[in-house]
């Protein structure tokens, strides 16, 4: 009879489904393993369009190369013109900047704003949810069309803008729909979108993200993504003298 009871329940426990776990670290884990090309490389072309009250729409282009299994980027402007050549190198947590016009890297954090945007360096960082953040509080909720989980996070690593946020994330699949960002007094800084996400091979990618400035009335950042790549990159890409190279 108790053989009978132990095998009951081994075989319902082994039914319940990942965001139905106690252990709101496998939420963190999955949300990063579905958003992360750790067996490929990455790249894809990105248009950052910034609107600020009584000032004229903000469009940039960029190309972005990821490499996440050695948690390394390069991003590269392309547009407007006057910002061409620009280009940032991004390494762990370590990040410089490149002026065509001085021909000088500067270091720079990835907790900024990029290109006066209301999106954070940080925002295009391999995501590693589990390693930033440790989950306080989760309940359950609705947000649009989807059943999510709603978890408070607290900051366990320096490298990330916000000590505090809170976000839904869809119980089918661990993909974030929302985040509010909070600073150290608990103030909320900035709201952030993931209205849609595009499938490349087997990981997922936020294809449209909408970053609203909660500080300044009226500011927010949208960002598109196309022309998604699995095509592997040359290893020369990801160094400081490729990014001169190409800006000349």
């Amino acid at each position: 009879m108790k053989r009978a009871v132990f095998i009951f329940l081994f075989v319902a426990l082994s039914r319940i489904p990942l965001t139905a776990e106690s252990d709101d670290e496998a939420i963190l884990r999955e949300m990063g393993r579905i958003t992360s090309f750790m067996d490929s490389d990455f790249s894809c072309e990105m248009t950052v369009v910034t609107e600020k009250p009584g000032e004229e729409m903000n469009v940039r282009q960029a190309r972005i190369y990821r490499r996440d299994s050695a948690e390394s980027a390069v991003i590269l402007i392309e547009k407007p013109p006057v910002q061409k050549g620009q280009g940032y190198l991004m390494v762990g947590v370590s990040l410089w900047f490149y002026d065509p016009e001085s021909r000088k890297f500067a270091h720079t954090s990835v907790k900024d704003n990029f290109q006066d945007s209301d999106a954070k360096n940080s925002d295009f960082r391999p995501p590693n949810y589990s390693s930033d953040y440790r989950a306080v509080a989760r309940s359950e909720g609705i947000l649009g069309d989807f059943a999510v989980w709603i978890l408070d996070l607290e900051a366990v690593s320096d490298a990330v803008p916000y000590p505090g946020m809170k976000i839904w994330v869809r119980k089918d699949i661990a993909l974030l729909l929302k985040a509010e960002n909070y600073g150290l007094s608990g103030r909320l800084m900035r709201t952030s979108y993931y209205p849609q996400y595009r499938k490349v091979g087997a990981t997922y990618i936020a294809s449209k993200m909408l970053f609203v400035d909660e500080l300044r009335p009226g500011e927010k950042t949208q960002i598109t993504i196309k022309e998604p790549s699995l095509a592997p990159i040359p290893d020369e890409l990801f160094t400081k003298s490729f990014i001169e190279r190409v800006s000349r």
